[in-house]
Order: C-alpha cells, then structure tokens, then sequence
C-alpha cells in the first residue's frame, strides 16, 4: 500500500501471509437486476466500454454511459493510445488464460476490425534462464507458440530445465537474424538475451478498440453520452436500518453531472480510472485506486527506418528496467515507456479536515485537460531511463527527438489485481477499476468478468481476488525495482526540451 510521501506502507503478516487483523471479504449478492433495470456507468474508457457491451449483449435494454470529456474516446485516457501490448505473459495463471482469451477475441476482425496486429512478444528475462519464470512456464502450459531467441549469450548445453515439471525449453528456436530487420542494428541487451517470442501476442492499436467497442455499444442501443462529468452520487437513505440490506445507511439511486442533469439508476458502476480516488474522495479509495503517472515517449521514423523495424515484435525488458517497445505503427511512430512504479500527483482534497496529512490528499491525474500543454511533459529523469531503455534495444532510434510525451496514468492496486465488485456498503454501486497498467488487453473480455459480478455468477474465488475489501497484502512484484515516486512539477520537460 502506498502514502503521499510515495513509499509502500507494510502489512504485518502472520504465517499464513495474511495481515494480523481478522478480516471478512465481503461476497455480496448479485445486483437484482431486470432486464429493463437503469444501468448507468460512468466511464467510458477500456473498462466502462467492456462492462456495457457485456450488458447489452446479455440483454439489458437500458445501458447509459457518461464521461466527463467532451469528446470521445477521451484523450487524456489510459485507454486511448496509439498502441497497447497485447501479451499472455503473466506470472499469474489466471490472467494467461485470460489474456489467452481475448487473444481469441482480438482476432475476430468482424467483431474488432484490424486494431490487433500479431507481431509477436519477445520477453527478456532477468536470470540466466528465462524459462524457471513463471510467465513462461503458464505460457508453455496454456500452449502458446513460444520460440527460444539463441543470441550469444545462450549456451544451449548450459540451459537448464526444472525436471519436477513438465515445463521444458521450447522445441522451436528463432535467431535474430529471422526475428529483426538484418539492417537494424540491435542493442546489448537484446543480442546476449535470455529470452522467448511468444508468437501469439502483439499489440492492438489503443483508440481504435475503444471505438469500435463504442459502436457495438451503441448498435446495441446503448447510450454514450459526453460532457457529462458527475460529480455527486445521490444517495436514498435507508430509514430502517434492521430491514437493509447488509445493514446499509444509504443506496445509490443515481448520479448529477456538473451541468446540473442527473441520472437515476438501479445500479451505478465506476469505471472512472485513475480519476476514481480523486472523483468520488468519500469512498475512501486512494490506497486501492492510486494514480500513478507512466512516462511514454513516440519517436517519428523516417519511410526507410519504418520499413526495417515494421515487422519487429514488441519487446519487453520487465525483468530490469521495465522498458517495452513497439513497432511502428501505420504513421511510422514507435512508442516507448517503462511499466514501473510510476509517480504520484497527491492534491488536497477540496473540504477534506487538515489534521490528517494522508487522508486529505489524493493522488489525481494531471493531463492536457487539467494542465494544458504542460499536462503532456515527463519528467527529465525518466526520459533518460526510457533513452537508455531504447539504447539497450534499438540503439540507433535512441538519439532521435521526441515526437510527444504524456504520462499515462495508470489506476494502481497495491497488488496489481482489479477491483470488479459491488460495494459491500451499498448495493446500488458497484466499481470496476484499478487496471493497474495492465487492462487494455483484455477489452473485448473483461466487461464479461463485471456482468458476471453484477448478476451473482462469478466464481467466489475470482470474486474474492477482485473484491474491494480484499486483504492487500502484497506488492506487484513485477514492478518491485521500481517505487512510487513523487511528481516534480519543476522537472517537467515536453519533447522539443528533451
């Protein structure tokens, strides 16, 4: 968990890993929902969009979703990129099935048009063999089409396998030679790799998604309305205490828009991203929907340099720097960034007590909405970590200008699942949210997993790893060499300074 000075608070565990005061997740009921049941959810990026297509699809008839911006796909989203990674590398099997899943779903061109482009992942790893990592072994396991990258400093004899399983090094090997451009002249880094390409993955291309997740939606007849930034949850209060639900004080029946409008509803979901902490301060979420900003960068690409690096796979260097890649996209810019702690933006919060330093502050996205132009800058230190990221791997584009710069502003959990519940304190609201820099992937699938929450079908097991009140006893440990960090406004720099 993580405090406005920017470093992860600890959780005493006993032995069995969870934290010494006894806690009850909650598993609430379903939504009691009817088909014609008003269903307002407010966001319309990656998670909003899924959850309502999800709806409609299942047969709900009135399916509204507000956003605060004033066009669509809003710009300032994490959800709205050029490109996103498309992988089924995870650590944790639940997400390679899942991702595996709407791997499936991406290449359903009718339903997603060309927004996925299957250029394969190719994962650099941290040890001396690649293939003891967990993501490796529940790729290989879900059968993916892994090929093991022979570079300098593999020695084949060397490589050794964990005979207690079942997992093994590939039976398939790529060079470098067959995986990169023989023009493009490759970093350290990915020349002495411990490394696999896991073909099926890629990256889709971000806006594109969304917006055709938009047009499913509103095919369906489902409502997408911009400029409606809400700014009140409307409460009825449950006067007999004894005959609510869950002993509820009060349920959501609705929201009211800055512009004065309201919405009624029989179930509000947050989809808000990482503005859910800084929007809705009263539900006391900032630990557990905490805006960090990630620093990306684009680099233009002459026609000829395009040409080279267009069939290159996204390339990955989670295991040191959290450094990733793509290949150009159709306007010839390669995007690069860093998945890693990121950087706080706490803010007072407006009539929040002053006598608790922590609790008055929220961590709150600061975009080309909020900021303007200077909204779009990185800060001057992460610059060079992304340019010395992208030497390791295609040195020659490391000294280009920058095209643009943003932060990209992830929604974090401490432990980097989402959140997908119905609010154990009140049954007309629900959240989906905490993407924690790693949901896009899974738009055409993950509105399933909060209809499923909304009806009472999920699973208890997937239910308790996204509750809201989940005991967060641990941290992300992909992105552990890399704490929260404190935004410096005065270290912002946009690319005509870098």
């Amino acid at each position: 968990m993580f405090s406005p000075t920017g470093r992860p608070r600890t959780v005493d565990k006993d032995k069995n890993g969870d934290s010494g005061v006894a806690r009850t997740i909650s598993t609430s009921a379903a939504a009691s929902l009817v088909p014609s049941s008003k269903i307002v959810i407010v966001g319309s990026g990656c998670f909003g969009i899924s959850t309502a297509l999800h709806l409609l699809r299942r047969g709900y008839t009135d399916v509204t979703v507000l956003d605060r911006a004033p066009v669509l796909p809003a710009v300032d989203a994490a959800s709205t990129d050029i490109n996103k990674i498309v992988r089924s590398s995870y650590g944790d099997m639940f997400y390679t099935r899942l991702a595996r899943e709407a791997i499936d779903a991406w290449k359903n061109r009718e339903e997603w048009g060309d927004n996925y482009h299957e250029s394969g992942v190719l994962v650099l790893g941290s040890g001396m063999s690649i293939y003891a990592d967990d993501a490796y072994k529940n790729d290989v396991a879900q059968g993916a089409r892994v090929k093991r990258l022979v570079t300098s400093g593999v020695n084949l004899s060397d490589e050794r396998v964990d005979v207690d399983s079942s997992v093994r090094s590939p039976d398939e090997s790529i060079m470098l030679s067959e995986l990169f451009h023989p023009e493009i002249p490759l970093g350290e880094k990915v020349k002495s790799a411990h490394a696999y390409l896991n073909v099926d993955g890629g990256w889709a291309f971000a806006e594109g998604g969304v917006r055709r997740a938009m047009q499913h939606v509103e095919n369906l007849g489902g409502k997408i309305l911009p400029a409606k930034d809400v700014s009140m949850l409307l409460k009825t209060e449950l006067a007999d205490i004894k005959e609510s639900p869950d002993r509820q004080k009060s349920r959501t029946k609705g929201v009211k828009c800055k512009d004065g409008s309201e919405y009624a509803a029989d179930i509000v979901v947050l989809a808000t991203g990482s503005w859910t902490a800084s929007a809705f301060p009263d539900l006391n979420l900032g630990e557990k929907c905490l805006a960090s900003g990630q620093s990306v960068a684009g680099i233009k690409l002459t026609p000829e340099e395009a040409e080279r690096y267009r069939s290159s796979p996204v390339v990955l260097n989670f295991g040191s720097s959290g450094f990733y890649t793509f290949p150009p996209n159709k306007d010839n810019v390669v995007k690069v960034a860093k998945h890693t702690g990121g950087v706080s933006n706490f803010v007072p919060i407006p009539g929040a007590p002053t006598v608790d330093a922590v609790s008055a502050k929220v961590s709150t996205p600061r975009t080309v909405f909020s900021h303007g132009a200077d909204g779009l800058k990185i800060p001057r230190s992460e610059a060079l970590i992304i340019r010395d990221g992208l030497r390791e791997v295609y040195p020659e584009l490391a000294e280009k200008p920058f095209l643009y710069t943003r932060l990209c502003w992830y929604t974090d959990s401490p432990d980097s699942d989402w959140i997908i519940d119905i609010h154990p304190d009140d049954s007309g609201l629900a959240l989906v949210t905490s993407g924690s820099g790693h949901g896009y992937k899974f738009l055409p699938v993950i509105g399933r997993l909060a209809a499923d929450r909304l009806e009472g079908k999920m699973a208890t097991e997937v239910q308790k790893k996204f509750a809201i009140d989940r005991p967060l006893r641990r941290e992300d440990f992909l992105r552990d060499f890399s704490r929260l960090g404190v935004l410096n406004v005065d270290e912002l720099c946009g690319p005509d300074e870098l």
